[in-house]
């Protein structure tokens, strides 16, 4: 079953780019059918419908009623392991 994320950021450029890449490799990886949207934070609530996964790269507090996990690591390269570990729990349930 396809998986759906969105990767958001403060532009939808940069930083999202870099996340969705990493994403789309570990579910590559690991067998996991994704399809990898990207967005800015602020359109989040909009584009948030029928989405399993929100990954994002800024700050976000609000509750969109989907996972969220802060993607930095994929920016910053500390604690890689771990934020993919929460995006794996989400993806294989």
């Amino acid at each position: 079953m396809m998986k759906k994320v969105i990767v958001a950021c403060g532009g939808a450029v940069a930083t999202s780019t870099v996340a969705a890449n990493k994403i789309r490799e570990l579910a590559k990886r690991e067998g996991i059918p994704v399809e990898v949207s990207q967005c800015r934070v602020n359109e989040l609530e909009s584009k948030k419908d029928n989405v399993d996964l929100i990954v994002t790269t800024a700050k976000v507090k609000k509750d969109y009623g989907v996972p969220v996990v802060h993607g930095v690591a994929f920016i910053s390269g500390v604690n890689i392991a771990a934020t993919e570990e929460k995006i794996l729990d989400v993806l294989k349930d």
